[in-house]
């Protein structure tokens, strides 16, 4: 099936409708069932909350693929925030890799070569677990996320599942009678989205404002307490000089994410052997 045209967009901005065949989103959907996604506290005993703020779990599971950036590391933020971010975790499996391979050539064939940081791939994945979850006997709809970048160098490219999710790009914060939107679009089920260069990358945040409640598919594995309608997976470049084994963390950062590491090697061969005996 030949991918749906994208529409007329700036420069740094790709969108494919029905990028993924429906043998690939079943697959894809199939393989996300064999996961399981981790809840995550933003702070840790070495990373406590800043004044005024406090402890606070992140509104979604995750789950991360070619490094893991554990939210209490503040996750990685060049140029100063770089060392002892990246936690180095599972390959891609293969039919991901063909598809990612597949974005990266589309983002290299629509994007200028300046965009592109030397050594540029998309070796890093973020799996994110959009729903409801069960808050003192009541659903509570989390499925969104606030205003961000995504700091890793070069073209991001996202790919969404489930329930179609309204993104938004947006120039520092709403005043009184003005809005800070940029540019506005609907990540449907099965869509590729990519951005890249300044203009999306450093001179604009974005967020998902909300997503919508209409297909009635339960997606990805049992999770406790939450009910999935969408999984995005954002894929972005990591330089592999900052990915490092959880062994090489400085023993506070070893200690905050031990529990994580332990969590993740119940089901994970791959992290079993990261974490020893």
């Amino acid at each position: 099936m030949k991918n749906a045209k994208s529409p007329a967009l700036p420069l740094g901005l790709v969108y494919r409708d029905r990028f993924l065949t429906r043998e690939q989103r079943t697959e894809t959907l199939e393989w996300i069932n064999t996961l399981h996604p981790l809840w995550e506290w933003r702070f840790s005993t070495h990373n406590p909350p800043p004044e005024g703020d406090k402890q606070r779990r992140l509104l979604r599971p995750v789950y991360w693929l070619g490094n893991w950036q554990f939210a209490c590391l503040d996750y990685y933020h060049p140029p100063e925030g770089i060392e002892f971010r990246c936690v180095r975790a599972e390959n891609y499996p293969k039919f991901l890799t063909q598809i990612v391979d597949r974005i990266e050539f589309i983002a290299r064939k629509e994007m200028p070569k300046n965009f592109f940081p030397e050594k540029w791939k998309l070796n890093t994945c973020l799996i994110n677990f959009y729903g409801s979850e069960l808050i003192d006997g009541k659903w509570v709809d989390n499925a969104r996320v606030g205003e961000h970048k995504d700091f890793e160098p070069g073209p991001v490219g996202s790919l969404s599942l489930g329930d179609r999710a309204f993104f938004q790009f947006v120039e520092g914060k709403s005043t009184l009678g003005k809005s800070n939107e940029v540019l506005s679009l609907w990540l449907e089920d099965s869509s590729l989205q990519i951005f890249g260069g300044d203009r999306f990358k450093k001179h604009t945040f974005h967020r998902v404002q909300r997503v919508e409640d209409r297909r009635g598919e339960s997606l990805g594995p049992p999770i406790e307490g939450f009910k999935t309608r969408r999984i995005n997976f954002t894929f972005r470049y990591v330089p592999e000089e900052h990915i490092l084994p959880w062994r090489s963390l400085p023993d506070p950062l070893k200690s905050d994410t031990l529990e994580y590491m332990k969590q993740l090697s119940l089901n994970s061969l791959y992290f079993h052997k990261e974490l020893g005996p």
